[in-house]
């Protein structure tokens, strides 16, 4: 019953952490009028909560392998409530951005000591399942917390979205406070020791598949919203109902990666990235036929959220086998990593825009899904282990 319990917590704090991270792309029009910005310009909001996430991930997974991991946890939480609290209260851009970069600072370290635990404190055979749950709680954000903060930002204020956050974030501390594990195994040693993981290849390998993954991704995120809208035709009406089925499919993606980390693993993605770039080659073209362009959207989605449980296992087992010093920043790579892609994404979205129309995002989309496509083809060959 505790088990199931701890799974159910640990991903509402997935849901927590996706509802701040992603929401943004949701409000990012209202933010706009209310600072009379360009999208452009505010988009890089999107790119600087990526890239500070990314630098200080592993800094404060590593030298946080000091003290008891649930106690740097709930200490992670009261700064996250801090910054995403200053998020709601921001009066300008300034205030936004830097109330953005404290949250971006811990996110990344809270996700990974969670993926850690759960690793511990599910048997070996749920794994798979129970990380691909985890991961999932970031598309049930897309699902329930991005509409609704949509629907809340343009019904009220783009500041209410983020006062929603702040009230699941009491709830989520209290419950980390009653199930979080506190006799989770650690092993403490230098940085340098701890980042020794990143000399191997394999693990390069899949940190930049990771990052070229994201970055397709972002490459038609940043501005899904007015790509819903403006290029194929969408009333506001249907916008809500359509980023709430793109979050259906961002967790059948999730559920599907379970699956397929199960039997396989990385070295059964490839053919899923092939198939991600034709899709990425064909949206431009086929953005005028509104419908169809929404089932690639939907089959993008599946692509994207794919890779979660095996790269997450496949760094795990590398680092319980040659690196278990390294073990807490091996879970933190996942997160890490995608928000370096996120960040590049995002930032070439935000570049091309001014060169090129919005439609001809998918094709930038699918110079990023080539580049995955021949990484992970070669991290397939490279990487044989199989333990979880």
């Amino acid at each position: 019953m505790k088990y199931r319990l701890q799974a159910i917590l640990f991903v509402f704090v997935a849901f927590m952490l996706g509802c701040n991270e992603y929401m943004i792309v949701g409000v990012l029009p209202d933010i706009a009028h209310e600072y009379h910005d360009s999208l452009s310009a505010l988009g890089l909001l999107v790119t600087v909560f990526a890239l500070i996430y990314a630098i200080f991930t592993p800094l404060i997974t590593s030298m946080a392998n000091r003290w008891k991991r649930h106690h740097v946890l709930l200490t992670l939480m009261v700064v996250f409530f801090v910054g995403n609290t200053w998020s709601a209260l921001a009066t300008n851009y300034v205030s936004l951005l830097l109330s953005r970069i404290l949250t971006a600072t811990v996110a990344g370290a809270i996700i990974s000591i969670v993926l850690v635990m759960a690793s511990f404190v599910a048997p070996r055979e749920k794994r798979a399942s129970l990380v691909s749950w985890v991961f999932a709680g970031f598309s049930i954000a897309s699902v329930i917390g991005i509409p609704i903060g949509t629907v809340i930002s343009t019904t009220f204020s783009w500041h209410d979205s983020f006062w929603m956050i702040t009230v699941l974030t009491i709830f989520v501390f209290a419950g980390l406070v009653w199930l979080v594990p506190r006799d989770t195994p650690q092993f403490k040693s230098t940085l340098g020791k701890q980042f020794a993981l990143l000399k191997d290849s394999r693990v390069i390998l899949g940190v930049v598949f990771i990052v070229a993954i994201c970055a397709a991704d972002y490459s038609i995120y940043t501005y899904i919203r007015p790509l819903i809208t403006n290029e194929m035709g969408f009333s506001n009406a249907w916008l809500n109902w359509l980023l709430f089925g793109m979050g259906i499919f961002f967790i059948i993606g999730n559920k599907f990666g379970g699956f397929l980390a199960d039997r396989g693993g990385v070295h059964r993605l490839s053919g899923i990235y092939i198939a991600m770039t034709i899709l990425y080659l064909a949206f431009g073209p086929l953005l005028s036929f509104k419908w169809i362009a929404i089932l690639v959207v939907a089959l993008l989605c599946v692509a994207f959220s794919c890779y979660g449980s095996s790269t997450q296992l496949m760094f795990l087992d590398i680092a319980e086998r040659d690196y278990p010093q390294s073990l807490d920043l091996a879970s933190s790579l996942n997160s890490i990593f995608a928000n370096i892609g996120i960040s590049l994404g995002s930032f070439t979205a935000s570049t091309a825009v001014q060169f090129v129309p919005m439609r001809d995002l998918g094709y930038v989309g699918s110079l990023y899904g080539i580049l995955a496509t021949v990484l992970v083809i070669i991290l397939s060959k490279k990487y044989t282990g199989m333990r979880y």
